[in-house]
């Protein structure tokens, strides 16, 4: 009775709070740099424009593709707790070695502060040396964020019970306060720490990371007495290519007609806290694998799977067409990142007396997203619910689908927004003048802020729907692929500009954005992100909810559960 006492004592809310004061200072930290580091390669460590740019989306990209390593770390060998200390440690060393550069002269070149003479090749250049220095600063940093941003999000969803419906519908509401977490951090950081960065000294800036992670570390170690910790189940990766391996060897064998003559551990003892997934009919080519041929496969993994293995493979190859599916708006959200700070710099960047700094623009949607959250959670959720009957509101590939079609009018603005730029830069003359256009910086405020309600429909959807939608021992997992569509959406961005670049005759070729076509590249990723939204639908019709069934729950209400599923429309 004790123990179960305790157990009611443990999870909730107040769990979590610890994972939010670690979540917004770790993105405090990533976020400023992420929207900043643009403005240290270029007049710090002397590197051209290109090289600025290549090596900022590379740094995001990999710190968001390396979350399906942490992911993996988390589910199979460490709790998503350890999983989050051990790379916490690793973004620590990261920030002291940038730190270290930062303030001593003698590891990084003179910063050149002629924007003019950069681009002309006129000042010192980095060396290897200290260009293998900040590289490894980056990526440390890199390894870093993506292990807790692989293991903090599903550690916090861990704290409430998926079983107890009660606690399984406040998990879309933690993901919400989850992102205004993110949000409230980043409005620190593209502020405060952007401030510090352009005005006191990036080793100052550096430093202020430094100190927010281990402060953040901190505060999630306070709470360890109060969380519900999983217990790594095994390699999801190995489970999975098992499901293939055996599939492919059972090729030429009949499918048994009745699910109960496939392989399940029935064993009462095993199945005590396992999570059971039914069969569907989905990739019934899966289920060979699962055919029980002899007794003594029982022992061997790579001869015979489970039902569950076989549906747990089934939902990673039924998530990856929605993964897919959003990238491109990724690859948008980079070129806010990049050009939208770069034509900052052409414009009037004062608000009254003060100057604005170009990298803290992104401030508009983090801003957008932190006051609208309150919003969707407590007034949007409340009103449509009494329509669609639907705890949340809406579901969560709906709610995907509505940032993505967002993203859409956000390209569309900012291809206005440009053009109009260009009308001012023609009509006053100034298409080569090193000075800031007739026309106010925060322009660029309405794509900005667009794309930030956007972004608040797409991230939350797709966490709460990957950490959802994937079997126990692959939440982590589930949570990291969600980070990977910002990874492939960066490195797809290069690939882009490049593409078009070469295609359009040289739309980017002047290296100046006065001269450049800018414009019609946001119109033809709006056309793209109209195409990739249907893509989406289709991939959203098509996709069908996981389906749970637990030892404690009866076969008719497992049916009542498949037709609730079944009739409630996903998109």
């Amino acid at each position: 009775m004790g123990g179960s006492n305790k157990q009611r004592r443990l999870g909730g809310f107040r769990s979590t709070l610890f994972v939010y004061a670690l979540v917004a200072l770790e993105n405090m930290a990533f976020l400023a740099n992420a929207v900043s580091l643009y403005t240290y390669f270029f007049g710090y460590m002397n590197f051209s424009l290109t090289k600025s740019a290549n090596t900022l989306t590379n740094y995001t990209g990999t710190a968001f593709l390396l979350s399906l390593f942490g992911g993996f770390i988390s589910d199979t060998y460490l709790s998503r707790f350890k999983t989050a200390i051990l790379f916490g440690g690793f973004e620590v060393l990261g920030y002291a070695l940038l730190t270290a550069q930062a303030h001593f002269e003698q590891l990084r070149p003179t910063p050149c502060k002629d924007i003019i003479a950069n681009i002309l090749n006129q000042c010192e250049k980095s060396t290897s040396n200290q260009e293998a220095l900040l590289l490894a600063g980056l990526y440390l940093v890199a390894l870093g964020t993506s292990g807790i941003k692989a293991a903090v999000p599903a550690l916090g969803a861990d704290q409430f019970d998926e079983k107890d419906p009660k606690e399984a519908i406040k998990v879309p509401t933690y993901f919400n306060f989850l992102l205004s977490s993110i949000t409230f951090g980043a409005i620190i950081g593209v502020t405060f720490v952007v401030w510090i960065n352009q005005n006191e000294g990036w080793d100052l800036a550096f430093g202020i990371c430094f100190l927010a992670i281990i402060l953040g570390i901190v505060f999630l170690v306070m709470g360890n007495s109060v969380y519900r910790h999983n217990v790594p189940q095994g390699s999801p990766y190995i489970h999975i290519v098992q499901v293939l391996v055996v599939a492919v060897r059972n090729r030429n064998l009949p499918l048994p007609e009745m699910t109960e003559d496939l392989h399940e551990i029935h064993d009462e003892e095993a199945n005590m806290h396992r999570e059971i997934l039914p069969r569907t009919d989905q990739f019934k080519f899966l289920d060979r694998a699962a055919i029980l041929r002899t007794t003594t496969q029982h022992t061997k993994p790579w001869r015979l799977c489970t039902v569950t293995q076989v549906e747990e493979t089934k939902i990673i190859v039924r998530m990856l067409p929605i993964i897919l599916s959003t990238i491109f708006m990724n690859t948008c959200l980079a070129q806010l990142q990049t050009f939208s700070v770069q034509q900052s710099t052409t414009m009037d960047p004062y608000l009254g007396s003060f100057k604005v700094p170009g990298p803290s623009l992104p401030v508009i949607p983090f801003v957008a997203m932190f006051l609208l959250l309150p919003v969707y959670e407590y007034v949007f959720v409340p009103v449509v619910r009494k329509f669609t009957g639907i705890p949340t509101g809406i579901r969560q590939l709906q709610r995907i689908g509505v940032g993505l079609f967002l993203s859409i009018i956000s390209m569309v603005v900012a291809g206005l927004v440009e053009t109009r730029r260009l009308r001012v830069a023609r009509d006053n003359n100034m298409l080569d003048s090193p000075f800031p256009l007739p026309m106010s910086v925060f322009w660029l405020g309405y794509q900005y802020a667009i794309f930030g309600v956007a972004d608040m429909f797409t991230l939350v959807g797709m966490l709460d729907f990957f950490y959802a939608e994937s079997s126990a021992n692959l939440k982590s997992l589930g949570t990291a692929i969600s980070w990977c569509s910002f990874a492939f959406g960066y490195y797809t961005s290069t690939v882009v500009v490049n593409i078009v670049n070469k295609v359009s005759g040289g739309w980017f070729a002047s290296n100046n954005l006065n001269r450049d076509k800018l414009n019609y590249f946001y119109y033809l990723l709006a056309g793209l992100s109209v195409l990739n939204f249907g893509v989406y639908l289709l991939c959203a019709s098509w996709y069908k909810y996981k389906v749970v069934g637990l030892k404690e729950i009866e076969n008719d209400q497992i049916e009542k559960i498949q037709k609730s599923t079944e009739s409630t429309p996903t998109i």
